[in-house]
């Protein structure tokens, strides 16, 4: 056996390396094997190539091996000594799986038993190390696609297929997927924390207990917490909600918007109720806000008639692609690069099919006016048809003023801009009116209203604690605040 010194010289090879996660370099661990065995090493990877290998260790001396080597990595041998000219050979293979690698020992004298116990002393420790690696590489595989799979599962909970997200993870389906309702917590925090806590609460299934932690395609600081609902309307999500809150109460850097109780279908408008809570987090002192909000336009608006519209506007858009709605819908609610990392689409690709939707239907999509119709008409023909049927044939077509002039659309504008009106003085909502005009771009907003970006920055956030709605941000919360405007010019 080699001597405790030897072996002590070996794990001080190795100890620094593997202490601090890092890969053995195995010409460093060759050269030293080499040094005390006076000998030529070569160690062959499973396809026999020399992997490394000291320096005079000469191709010729491997070549008239090769017959030995083949054996060996076949798995016909497990170890083999022989001579090449005036060279000692010892050949070992490694591990069990064929093929496999081998170690190669060349020296001038007849290796002593001692030499040859180090030499398989050092071959397995590089096989050790070798599967230590392959199991590594495989549970980064694991988690990377134990992600993918949480992503699919939101998305298609996002379009409402309930039952796609249980057909894509069959023999492994969530616990969240037999729930009724859920709650949807979005956590802001650095983009580099996100992994770690959804590795911290991830069980052996992939997944956080009843609950689902998913990594935000689009907004890289924040982290999609999907949490199941029991029948009393408390959390069933096995423990995650408080951790969440605790998490934003020791970390000022963090904020938690948290939806209302929503059926999994609607996961859609909860996530977007969790997202107007996030920015209403932000400006609160605990950084942690509940979504409060009304109920949303297009429900409120007479069905028949809304319907009749939305499906006169949405006519020229009716036989698009599947792709092309898909993409329309996304970029009403996220930015363009956004909607291209989530599809795994290039944003040219995105471009063209919005170009596609702008000619057809006679819009500027770059025009939030513009984006908070389409996003209404999507809106209507979303929900549920009235009474299970079909709108009836004689229901003349209305314009879309007519709709928004009801007494329901005027009571809901009223109740949407009642707390800014109360709640500040009219700079704000000056700067607002001027946003939508300049086409929420912030830089035209201040050189129109001859201010600084950064107050028109600050009379957004004000608003957005107001309403309680996400502004700086596309989506919902923008549309909202045009309808608003929208009816509140035309009503008495």
């Amino acid at each position: 056996m080699p001597t405790p010194q030897v072996l002590d010289e070996l794990l001080r090879q190795l100890r620094p390396r593997v202490c601090q996660g890092a890969d053995l370099d195995p010409q460093t661990l060759i050269a030293w094997l080499g040094r005390q065995l006076e000998a030529e090493i070569a160690l062959l990877d499973r396809a026999g190539e020399v992997e490394v290998s000291t320096a005079r260790l000469t191709p010729d001396i491997l070549a008239s091996l090769q017959p030995v080597l083949t054996q060996l990595s076949s798995g016909q041998l497990a170890a083999a000594a022989t001579q090449v000219g005036v060279f000692h050979v010892r050949c070992e293979a490694l591990g069990r799986q064929v093929p496999r690698p081998v170690l190669v020992v060349a020296s001038r004298l007849l290796l002593t038993r001692e030499a040859q116990a180090l030499a398989s002393h050092v071959g397995a420790m590089f096989e050790v190390l070798r599967q230590a690696r392959q199991a590594d590489n495989l549970a980064l595989r694991y988690q990377q696609a134990a992600a993918r799979l949480r992503l699919a599962v939101f998305t298609a909970l996002m379009a409402g297929e309930l039952t796609l997200a249980r057909r894509m993870t069959a023999g492994a389906v969530p616990p969240l997927l037999d729930a009724e309702r859920l709650r949807i917590h979005l956590l802001r925090c650095p983009p580099s924390d996100r992994g770690r806590l959804i590795d911290a609460h991830q069980d052996a299934s992939g997944y956080h207990g009843r609950g689902l932690m998913v990594r935000c395609p689009v907004y890289d600081d924040h982290l999609i917490c999907l949490l199941p609902m029991d029948h009393d309307g408390d959390s069933a999500d096995g423990g995650l909600a408080a951790p969440l809150q605790a998490l934003v109460r020791d970390n000022p850097h963090y904020a938690l918007g948290i939806s209302a109780p929503a059926p999994l279908p609607a996961t859609a408008r909860a996530y977007d109720q969790a997202r107007h809570a996030l920015a209403v987090a932000s400006h609160t002192p605990d950084r942690v806000a509940d979504y409060h909000g009304q109920p949303p336009l297009a429900g409120l608006l007479p069905r028949q008639q809304a319907l009749a519209w939305a499906r006169a506007f949405l006519e020229p858009i009716r036989e698009a692609p599947r792709l092309t709605l898909d993409i329309t819908s996304l970029a009403l609610n996220f930015p363009r690069s956004g909607v291209a990392r989530l599809l795994d689409v290039s944003r040219n690709t995105v471009t063209a099919h919005l170009r596609r939707v702008q000619d057809a239907l006679g819009l500027n999509l770059q025009d939030p006016r513009s984006r908070a119709e389409l996003a209404l008409a999507l809106a209507i023909t979303d929900l549920p048809l009235p009474d299970g049927n079909a709108v009836a044939e004689h229901v003349p077509t209305p314009s879309v003023d007519s709709l928004l002039s009801t007494e329901a659309a005027i009571t809901w504008a009223h109740a949407f801009l009642q707390s800014l009106q109360l709640g500040t003085d009219r700079t704000v909502h000056q700067t607002l009116r001027a946003w939508i005009e300049a086409g929420t771009d912030a830089q035209r907003t201040a050189q129109n209203l001859g201010i600084s970006r950064t107050t028109v920055r600050a009379h957004l956030r004000t608003a957005e604690q107001l309403l309680k709605r996400s502004l700086q941000t596309p989506g919902p919360g923008t549309h909202e605040l045009v309808h608003a405007f929208r009816i509140a010019d035309r009503a008495p």
